[in-house]
């Protein structure tokens, strides 16, 4: 059988993104979530952009047994997990869920992938997990654990989880990707945030009030000491930030090691320059209202990632302007209508996945807002 690459949570944001990047790459992908109608719908634009049929499976990772039947049935090598709840403000309001979803689910997956004797995993984490800066540029030696909301912690305890397996056994080949607000979309207009929901993303939003299906845009604090007042953040296009993912797989053959690396941008850009920008692409005028700070938000906060580039060969090439470009052409593309019944390859045999909130269980629809 062929050596694959799994992928949880293949139906999210950064997954679908991540799936295509893998199957540019050479590698062959098994793409797991636990909503049905989302992966189907990912499967065929994955083909639409790719002309290959990605192996998928319906699985909830707080069901043991359903994660058990995919490797039962697939030879896997490695797994890439992106799965997992990832709303800050939600995260504040339902811990218990956060923490049994993140930390369980990544739990379940571990122990799944020992007793099957795959032992090679990138780990989808957060710049959450270096709480209020003591520095900037955040580099991956800034101090960690002092996070300020639930899926922060959660974060943070599945990389603690990930280190203390690197050593308790050297079979483990453990990396860690942490994320700094991923945006865009991919340049074909096909894949792209979900617009079913209403937006809480920054560029959505704007989107959305460029088109007109918002009145307004709501920024939170105009006295931060930045240029125009407004909170600035390095942005990492979509696209760059899967290809990290592939740039960690092929440097990934150690085993008994534990490797960290920021996915982002030290440039950054305030919302007011989003905003700015969106109006030159769009040509449409977008309305603002001003609202008082957000609880715990800072002025500006940015990556260092030289320790990607220097391992990895990673950088991040995409600008603001292709973001808000690929962004732009994605939410104004007609999309066709998910396809809700059966699978695309007939390889659903998991159970009925447990929901156990109105939320994405197992979705890595990581958004701007939620993560620094």
């Amino acid at each position: 059988m062929a050596h694959h690459v799994l992928v949880t949570g293949a139906a999210g944001y950064v997954g679908t993104h991540v799936l295509v990047e893998l199957i540019e790459a050479g590698f062959a992908p098994v793409a797991i979530d636990n909503r049905p109608s989302a992966l189907t719908d990912a499967i065929q634009k994955i083909y639409q952009i790719t002309g290959h049929m990605v192996i998928s499976f319906s699985v909830d990772l707080l069901d043991k047994s359903s994660i058990a039947k995919v490797f039962d049935q697939v030879q896997v090598e490695h797994v890439l997990h992106l799965a997992g709840l990832k709303a800050v403000r939600e995260s504040q309001g339902n811990p218990l869920i956060y923490y049994n979803v993140n930390v369980i689910g990544t739990i379940n997956l571990l122990e799944v992938m020992d007793e099957h004797g795959v032992h090679n995993i990138i780990f989808s984490s957060s710049s959450k997990v270096y709480g209020v800066p003591q520095y900037l540029p955040l580099d991956e030696k800034h101090p960690t654990g002092s996070c300020t909301n639930p899926y922060g912690r959660t974060k943070h305890m599945v990389e603690n989880i990930l280190h203390d397996l690197t050593i308790s056994d050297v079979r483990w080949n453990v990396t860690v990707l942490r994320y700094f607000n991923p945006s865009g979309a991919h340049s074909s207009g096909i894949l792209g945030e979900d617009q079913s929901e209403k937006p809480r993303n920054l560029m959505p939003c704007i989107c959305h009030v460029a088109e007109g299906k918002m009145k307004k845009l709501t920024i939170f604090g105009k006295d931060y000491d930045t240029p125009d007042g407004t909170a600035m953040k390095g942005y990492t296009h979509v696209v760059d930030l899967a290809k990290g993912h592939i740039a960690a797989l092929k440097t990934s053959h150690q085993n008994g090691t534990y490797r960290v690396y920021n996915l982002g941008a030290e440039k950054t850009y305030s919302i007011l320059d989003m905003v700015k920008m969106f109006e030159q692409i769009s040509g449409k005028k977008i309305v603002v209202e001003f609202c008082d700070r957000k609880p715990g938000e800072i002025a500006v906060c940015s990556a260092d990632s030289s320790k990607a580039f220097r391992e990895l060969r990673w950088k991040t090439d995409r600008t603001l302007k292709q973001m808000c470009e690929d962004m732009w052409h994605w939410m104004t593309t007609e999309k066709p209508e998910q396809v809700t019944n059966g699978h695309v390859n007939n390889t659903d045999i998991s159970a009925t996945p447990t929901h156990i909130t109105n939320g994405h269980v197992n979705n890595t629809d990581i958004s701007a807002t939620d993560i620094i």
